[in-house]
């Protein structure tokens, strides 16, 4: 993400919880970049929200309150979302650090949550998509962490092994 600035606004989404309670929300707020035509750029990585990932545009409308309610996505990215448990040390500070630098080698950023355990990584387009799922793959099978697909593009499908 980059840093927030005075154009920067938040846009909620509602997401369905499930009987498991899970996402622990009804409501994430996303920093972005309001474009002044009802529509705004996402600035950061979604922690539970699924199907959008940093740089789309997405509509907004905003309520009776002034908030800004997300709506369509306008034009996708190509950035994909992955989302990690960290299981090592207990997914202690440090190890989701650990995480957090080892996919930054390979060009992705991400950031870490203490209460989840979490990392969310935010995938450019023209990152080397089959060694990033390839550390993914390794890391599940060592049980360092579980890993999602929050939003991907056909790139990162294709990169799946049959």
């Amino acid at each position: 993400m980059t840093s927030i600035s005075g154009d920067h606004v938040k846009v909620h989404y509602r997401m369905d919880v499930d009987e498991e309670g899970w996402p622990p929300a009804s409501v994430e707020s996303l920093w972005a970049v309001d474009l002044g035509d009802g529509s705004v750029r996402l600035d950061n990585t979604p922690w539970f929200v699924r199907g959008v990932a940093s740089g789309d545009i997405i509509r907004v409308e905003s309520d009776e309150e002034g908030v800004r309610w997300a709506g369509e996505t306008v034009r996708a990215s190509e950035h994909c979302t992955i989302r990690l448990i960290v299981l090592k040390d207990g997914g202690s500070a440090a190890a989701r650090q650990t995480v957090l630098k080892a996919f930054h080698r390979l060009g992705i950023t991400g950031e870490g949550i203490e209460q989840f355990r979490m990392v969310a990584l935010d995938v450019p387009p023209d990152a080397d998509l089959p060694r990033i799922r390839k550390l993914l793959e390794h890391g599940e099978g060592e049980g360092w962490w579980h890993w999602e697909e929050g939003c991907v593009t056909a790139a990162w499908r294709s990169t799946a092994t049959a």
